[in-house]
């Protein structure tokens, strides 16, 4: 499946007066996203089909690989589990991407609109909702129902999308964005899996990475000015967000549409070491930095154990 840049012109430089760290660093990832961007619903072939005999990710990255469980199914099992598994990470993305979404125009609205760091907030902002269609449609593509998070913590969204801002805004990103970045890396890297999971991963992982560094950079920025009591209130709730986001990536149902008893499958992920090492490594990065600006400890590190981040 061959991708094909859009065109677009370099961004204006920024006006005299507002040039500092921030505007330089935003004018740097205008200029990226002028060079590199995707549309998504024009550049991938939607209505490829669907090869028989491909993974819907990379299979070590499944919740039951490794297991006993995952030995005894057959291969159709395993494939169909992958693609829903798949949909099931795409589904809290997008999830997080709407909350992520709302956070950047709150953040934005008291800017001035003329400069590089509102244009590239607004610039990310667009990368998400396409992002978040592409991922729809991708399910879609498959067959496969939308999965969401539970309900409650949705509804549990809506209080962090009200409280969150500045270095917990943008590290909460972080966990979200840099772990399925971590996973979509092998995917569009790995000739098992399906043609358009691969081109949807490559497309999320290039344009990622300029939002991954806007959120480093504000949260490293933010996190120098914070006091010791708003650090720990960050940290706090940092762990909170990344528990509640880790824990949702394989909807319970998944297992279901694979034909395994849910408990069974249930209890296996839950005792799989293999599963927990690779979300500790996809979640490495995160944690490096976070601790090295001073926003991992105390007890959030209980409940980011619990989730296999640590």
């Amino acid at each position: 499946m061959t991708l094909t840049r859009t065109n677009r012109t370099e961004s204006p430089a920024p006006r005299e007066g507002v040039q500092d760290d921030r505007q330089d660093a935003a004018q740097r990832l205008l200029d990226s996203a002028a060079r590199r961007s995707y549309d998504p619903l024009f550049e991938i072939d939607w209505a490829a089909p669907i090869p028989a005999d491909k993974y819907g990710m990379t299979p070590e990255w499944c919740s039951l690989y490794g297991t006993e469980l995952w030995e005894r199914m057959s291969e159709d099992q395993r494939i169909t589990l992958t693609k829903h598994e798949a949909a099931s990470i795409a589904g809290t993305g997008i999830w997080f991407e709407l909350i992520l979404m709302q956070m950047l125009v709150r953040e934005l609205y008291q800017h001035d609109p003329s400069t590089p760091y509102v244009q590239f907030g607004l610039t990310e902002i667009a990368d998400e909702c396409r992002h978040s269609t592409m991922f729809a449609r991708s399910a879609q593509h498959f067959g496969i129902p939308s999965y969401r998070p539970k309900r409650w913590i949705r509804e549990s969204g809506r209080l962090f999308k009200a409280v969150a801002g500045g270095a917990l805004a943008f590290g909460g990103t972080l966990f979200a964005e840099e772990i399925l970045d971590m996973m979509q890396r092998d995917f569009m890297r790995d000739e098992r899996v399906q043609p358009i999971t691969r081109t949807v991963s490559h497309i999320h992982v290039v344009e990622e990475s300029r939002h991954i560094r806007y959120a480093r950079e504000e949260t490293a920025r933010r996190a120098r000015h914070a006091s010791r009591l708003q650090r720990a209130w960050v940290r706090l709730h940092l762990g909170v967000s990344a528990y509640f986001v880790v824990t949702s990536l394989v909807n319970d149902r998944v297992y279901e549409a694979a034909g395994l008893d849910v408990a069974e499958a249930k209890a296996a992920a839950r005792a799989n070491t293999h599963y927990h090492d690779r979300l500790r490594r996809g979640s490495r990065r995160t944690v490096e930095f976070l601790d090295e600006v001073g926003l991992i400890g105390g007890p959030s590190t209980l409940l980011l154990r619990k989730a296999h981040v640590l």
